[in-house]
């Protein structure tokens, strides 16, 4: 299911947690926090879950890094995360005695994504780089109209970004005039309104209000992403304390490693990770 509306899915996903996670005493037996990117899948799941088990859980998206630390603090079971654990993390986690254990739930691509009247329908690894650092700033170098490229890109507190940054940008800082949204929807809601802008969203986030770019002339498909072949590829991860885990938590990952979970995974518009 593509997401059609970051503010409808950010509304429901509050709306949500409220009537689940803390309408009844801030009772929630299981909390998830982390990426944006990963959250259609664990709001429909958590759904799904809660309709077999009655198991409330409390659900946010406020970024991977932001998870990950609330993981390591104790003030969440799940870390929804779209990029691996940083070697500083792991570290903190040691260092309090926490053994983390990382489980990859789904693949995803990160797409760049235009105004669909934009003509270009193509761009290599090495132009992207030079368009989010500043060095293309016209859509006539690539192809397109003459007119000044829009750059739209997410913070830096972002696991998106750091994949992007990484894949992409081979640690080239973004144009200082870019602009730095806090996540998938946001970015996908500028990008749909500015026929001169160009960001990057999720896989999942793809809808009619943009247009999806090939990159290096691969096509952004799920069996492109699966297998490898669309360069900017990715898994998405649940994080949780395996000392610490409730059996709740458990039972939720296992969940969403079943047949029916991965389902659920492939409903969100992502690649299960189990066939």
């Amino acid at each position: 299911m593509k997401v059609k509306s970051f503010l409808v899915l950010m509304i429901t996903a509050f709306v949500f947690s409220v009537s689940m996670g803390f309408s009844k005493g801030n009772d929630a037996k299981v909390v998830i926090k982390g990426s944006t990117t990963v959250l259609p899948i664990a709001q429909k799941a958590v759904e799904v879950f809660y309709d077999k088990t009655k198991i409330i859980i409390s659900l946010s998206g406020t970024g991977s890094g932001d998870g990950i630390k609330s993981l390591i603090d104790g003030s969440c079971d799940i870390a929804n995360s779209s990029r691996e654990m940083k070697p500083e993390e792991l570290a903190m986690a040691k260092e309090k005695g926490e053994k983390i254990k990382e489980v990859s739930i789904a693949y995803d691509m990160i797409v760049p994504i235009v105004h669909p009247s934009n003509p270009v329908k193509n761009l290599s690894l090495e132009q992207l780089k030079a368009i989010y650092e500043g060095t293309i700033t016209n859509w006539k170098q690539v192809g397109g109209n003459n007119e000044k490229i829009v750059v739209v890109s997410r913070d830096s507190s972002s696991g998106t970004f750091e994949v992007w940054e990484s894949k992409v940008m081979k640690k080239a800082e973004v144009r200082k005039d870019a602009l730095l949204q806090a996540s998938n929807g946001a970015v996908l809601s500028v990008v749909a309104r500015n026929k001169k802008a160009i960001g990057y969203v999720g896989y999942g986030y793809l809808d009619k209000t943009v247009k999806g770019i090939y990159v290096n002339n691969v096509e952004p498909t799920i069996p492109n992403g699966k297998s490898g072949k669309y360069p900017i590829a990715r898994k998405l991860y649940m994080y949780v304390n395996d000392v610490k885990i409730k059996p709740e938590a458990k039972q939720f990952i296992n969940f969403i490693l079943s047949k029916e979970g991965q389902i659920i995974v492939k409903e969100a518009g992502f690649i299960p990770i189990i066939d």
